[in-house]
């Protein structure tokens, strides 16, 4: 397996204007907490805990079909009950959202969503804000890639993400069907 197979985002229109141009032919896995915030913009705050348990749900599911099973009654729910923007955000956005399902079950947990990037990136604002105002952009870009060096160097950055051979396998696998 070389390169990218997989690219997880929160679907801004940079990003996917990027993607499609630089990477046509990769998957896109909308991530799951931006898509269940994007749904719960259009549902009342009142109603928030209870849609937001109804859309775990669906991520909780065993297998894509049962997702998808799963993400159709919802919308029928959401529509049942005058929230008929939320079931149209969800049902148009739902296959982007289980795209991770298309991967081994162990590593469905770490695609589904871009909460490593997020960590990084909430890292390294968190050090830049400390620094304040910076005397040019080489200098903003030197601390950021020191904190990205260190933060490769300790235990966080050896740690095993995912178990590739698993993926490996999947990829030897559709050669000899094909």
């Amino acid at each position: 397996m070389h390169g990218v197979r997989l690219i997880v985002g929160d679907k801004c229109a940079g990003l996917m204007s990027v993607i499609q141009e630089v990477f046509p032919k990769n998957l896109y896995q909308r991530c799951m907490v931006h898509f269940m915030r994007n749904i719960l913009n259009d549902v009342p705050r009142s109603r928030g805990k209870e849609v937001g348990n109804m859309l775990k749900a669906i991520f909780a599911q065993e297998d894509r079909d049962a997702c998808r099973r799963k993400a159709a009654e919802i919308v029928d729910k959401l529509r049942e009950t005058k929230l008929k923007a939320a079931a149209k955000v969800l049902e148009s956005g739902i296959e982007e959202a289980l795209t991770y399902t298309c991967f081994p079950h162990e590593h469905w947990l770490k695609i589904r969503s871009n909460n490593g990037l997020e960590r990084v990136n909430r890292e390294i604002r968190r050090r830049t804000n400390a620094v304040g105002v910076f005397p040019d952009g080489n200098s903003a870009l030197m601390l950021v890639c020191a904190r990205l060096r260190y933060v490769s160097s300790t235990d966080w950055g050896t740690k095993k993400y995912l178990n590739m051979e698993r993926l490996y396998a999947m990829e030897r696998e559709e050669g000899e069907e094909n």
